[in-house]
Parts: structure tokens; sequence; C-alpha cells
């Protein structure tokens, strides 16, 4: 069917809130860490610390309730750093991001250093609504991984090491196929049964989605169980296949289209025969995938704000307003992969 780029081993978001000085450390020595593990060459990593500092540091001095999300790219090739804020917004993004202008003492030189250093930094921010930027960081051979019109956050409940959720993007021919994971409760096992999820379907995302979730639920057997969903992107229409609390949302810029969450039943323990249902996917329309760790009420008047974020803030935003603390959570949103030349 094409190329195939996946992600085989996802690791959870690095989640850091920002509420005074002292994170800008941690956020940095994340970053460094992050970006090895990424496999980005020489300096890159270095420079990863720098955007992580200057952006954590516009949170301990602005902001309210700020937080930075630090991870690969939801199909590898880099690295991203995503700043979420309630504060009250960037009045002057021009001159912010101008290359020197700076309010504070950092390692580089504010906004206009983290635009000249990432691969591609893209900011959303408006009064009442905060500042959601997001910084890619790729390698100069794979600049292009940074323009992926995805993202995806996966954080653990509040005081779990190990999250219970998972999520994996891949592309294959003209489509992009999507799996969020949710292992029942939280913890090691569900993170164990995540883990098995996430492997079983790296054997194969290109194959039917009933034939995907039946082998999920036959590697989950030895497992806790999970909610699983699996959604497939075309250029116009959208295929989504699940059981259990993992639901599915299309947004555009008018407001929520097409919800849809999975069949009853739990991968691994007891599911009825899969089946497929589908739906378009408009121009402008993002797919959503979320597990219940993110409060579904999130889509019953979401703002004009949050209706126009790109995917790669989406995620964020939803997850940094909408997540249950006593849960894992888990948000993918993800727009069809552009029809190959």
């Amino acid at each position: 069917m094409g190329e195939s780029l996946t992600l085989p081993c996802p690791r959870p978001t690095a989640h850091i809130a920002v509420d005074h000085y002292s994170a800008v450390h941690l956020a940095a020595e994340t970053a460094r860490a992050v970006a090895g593990q990424c496999g980005l060459p020489g300096a890159l990593p270095d420079r990863a610390a720098v955007i992580a500092s200057e952006l954590a540091s516009n949170l301990a001095n602005h902001a309210t309730n700020g937080a930075l999300f630090i991870q690969a790219l939801p199909l590898g090739g880099g690295m991203e750093i995503v700043a979420a804020d309630h504060g009250p917004g960037i009045g002057e993004l021009h001159q912010c991001l101008t290359d020197g202008y700076t309010t504070g003492s950092t390692l580089g030189a504010g906004l206009g250093a983290v635009r000249r250093i990432a691969t591609t930094l893209t900011i959303r921010t408006a009064p009442g609504d905060g500042t959601l930027v997001s910084a890619r960081l790729t390698a100069p051979d794979t600049a292009a991984s940074a323009d992926q019109e995805a993202g995806a956050i996966c954080v653990p409940a509040d005081r779990e090491q190990t999250s219970g959720d998972g999520c994996a993007l891949a592309d294959h021919g003209s489509a992009r196929t999507a799996l969020v994971v949710d292992g029942l409760g939280h913890g090691p096992h569900a993170a164990e049964a995540a883990q098995v999820a996430l492997r079983s379907f790296h054997r194969g995302p290109d194959a039917p989605l009933p034939e995907i979730l039946t082998g999920l639920h036959r590697a989950l057997r030895r497992t806790r169980g999970a909610a699983v969903g699996l959604l497939r992107l075309h250029p116009e229409r959208a295929e989504y296949c699940g059981v259990g609390n993992v639901r599915v949302v299309t947004l555009t810029s008018l407001g929520p289209g097409h919800r849809l969450s999975g069949q009853p039943g739990i991968a691994g323990l007891n599911m009825t025969p899969p089946q497929v249902r589908t739906f378009p996917v408009p121009p402008d329309g993002t797919v959503l995938l979320h597990s219940d760790g993110v409060d579904h009420r999130w889509a019953q008047a979401p703002s004009a704000f949050v209706r126009r974020l790109p995917p790669s803030l989406l995620a964020a935003s939803l997850v940094h307003s909408h997540r249950l603390p006593r849960d894992d959570a888990t948000v993918l949103a993800a727009r069809p992969r552009q029809r190959l030349p």
C-alpha cells in the first residue's frame, strides 16, 4: 500500500506544570533528554533545552496555569515542545517574535530565538483564551516531519509514573490510521495493557480495521483489558472501529460534527464482532480520538479559538483544559493525509 511511517514505541508525554521559575531547569533538562531519545544529532538536544527554557520562562513570568508538554512527534522524525496557559494572551505577538526581544533574563532571547531555532513554530493567542505555542525540532534532513498535520498528548493520572493510555499514528499510501488505547484502571497493569496493544497495532497498521481490532483483542487476553478506538482517515472520509469508551469527534471552524464511541465490551475480555462506521471529513475538519480521562463535555460548546486550532495545538489545549486529574488522559488530533502526487 505504499510507504509506511510509524513510531514503534511512543513514550508518554512529559508534562511539566510551570507555576514557578524553578520549573525552567526541569523543562530544559527534560527537553534535552527527549531530544536524545528521538535521536536528534549534534547540538540539537542543547537547542531543544533552549527552546524549553524560553517557553517555560515565559509561562513563569507572564502566564496563569501554565504547562509544557514535551514528546516525540506523533509520526516520528523529531520532537515537539508545546506550551499552554490560561494567561492574558500576547498583545504584541509580532514584536515578541522579533529576535532579541525578551522581557526577562533567560538562556536565549525570547520567542524570536525560539522561532529561529525551531524547525517550525505555531502560536495561537487570544485574550481570555490564553496562549498555545508548538515548537517542533527535527534534523535538517527530516525537516518535512515537522509539517505533519497531527498532534497527540498522552499523560498519566496525577501521582502516577506510567500512563495506562497509549496512542499511535501510521501513514500508509493516502491513508492515515490512528489508535487510542485506554487500559482498564491506571498504573503499571493498565500501562502493560496499553503497551501490548501498541505492539499489536504496529505489526500491521494498514490492515482492515476489524482485523486490527481482532488482533488487539487476542493480544490483550493476558492483560486486564482495554478500551480501544481505531480511526482511519482518507482524503475526504473517515472510518471508525472501536470497543469501549474511546470517543471520536469531528471538529471544524463551525463546531463539532460527528461524535461516536466504541461498541460495548472490553478488548481482551469480551467483544462482539467489530463494526466499522464511516463518516465524511470536511475540508477544514480535524478528527479527534480521546480517552475518558478527558471530560467529554468539552465538545458541547468549544470556543471559536478552540475550533480553529491546528491539530498540533488542539490536542494540548484539550488535555490542558479538560483533563480529569485522577485518570490517564490522551487526545490524538489529525487531519487526512494530503493526496500523494
